[in-house]
């Protein structure tokens, strides 16, 4: 338990009313695919755009927030988090096409998007087969795979502040890098505008059909894992560094790396989230100690530990 259900109670009555559901103490674990870490101190399902912006606007400001979206590339620690959790619901999933340009809600799946993009007959957007999370998330971590990028195809988004106030951003102001962005932390990605390109149904389903059969037979698809751990370091492979330095298959309590694709931490199904932690940290001395590179945690890392 993070808080006492008394201090739990007082944040909420802290909260401006809103439409959507605010509820508290709620079971991060259930809601991520490493199925591990404590509660969000509040949780809360926006009912609509102004609702979010609404909630933004008129909370206490020492109140922080966080923003999560399927779940597929964070570690939320042990102890919970603090303050406002948002969980972008339906409302965010949108799609719809003009003349080549995808209009997309940040709550897509990047698998729903890819499907959506085939069936319009038009690319670009083939590589996001291969990406767990949301539309959203793909933007903040600039996500990539097999060449292509989501800054490849990013015309501009619309945002919404810490402050509630809505605005949007071209792709040069996004500040696109290696598997990063410069967005900062309390911006909420509301949308985007992405730019494509025509095509065929046939070649797409293809490129698609290379990337599920590629997936399938190098990452542990059925495991409950987040994704690629860490950036690759330039000119290397974050994979080819972990072999190296022996520690594929290493583990620590119920984590372990995978003997699949040693890029991916698995919960064997009694891990905590700080023995996860624990054992990317630990991978991270070995590379170096090998290598004399340091490697960088690709997956993020939230909330507070039992022993912060």
């Amino acid at each position: 338990m993070l808080l006492e259900n008394k201090k739990e109670c007082e944040l909420i009555n802290r909260l401006p009313r809103v439409k959507g559901q605010l509820r508290a103490n709620v079971d991060l674990s259930k809601l991520t695919w490493f199925r591990v870490g404590g509660p969000a101190e509040v949780m809360f399902w926006p009912y609509d755009f102004d609702d979010l912006s609404y909630l933004l606007k008129e909370r206490p400001q020492d109140i922080p927030i966080t923003i999560i979206g399927t779940g597929s590339n964070i570690i939320v620690r042990d102890g919970g988090v603090p303050g406002i959790v948002v969980r972008l619901n339906r409302t965010f999933n949108h799609i719809s096409i003009n003349n080549r340009i995808i209009k997309v809600g940040s709550g897509v799946s990047n698998l729903t998007l890819a499907n959506f993009a085939r069936d319009h007959n038009v690319t670009g957007l083939e590589f996001l087969y291969g990406i767990p999370g949301t539309i959203g998330g793909a933007i903040f971590m600039n996500a990539g795979c097999y060449g292509s990028e989501i800054k490849d195809v990013v015309k501009e988004i619309e945002v919404v502040n810490s402050q509630g106030n809505v605005s949007k951003l071209s792709s040069s102001e996004i500040e696109f890098g290696y598997r990063q962005s410069k967005l900062p932390d309390g911006l909420v990605v509301l949308g985007a505008e992405l730019q494509v390109s025509s095509s065929n149904i046939i070649l797409i389903s293809k490129k698609m059909d290379l990337i599920r059969k590629e997936r399938e037979t190098s990452q542990p698809m059925k495991k409950a894992t987040g994704g690629s751990t860490f950036t690759n370091p330039q000119g290397k492979k974050a994979w080819k560094l972990i072999h190296e330095a022996g520690c594929r298959g290493m583990s620590i309590g119920g984590a372990s790396v995978s003997e699949k694709h040693c890029n991916f931490l698995i919960n064997r199904g009694s891990a905590s989230a700080l023995d996860l932690e624990n054992l990317g940290e630990e991978i991270r001395k070995r590379v170096f100690e090998n290598s004399g590179i340091k490697l960088s945690w690709e997956i993020k890392r939230i909330g507070i530990g039992f022993n912060s």
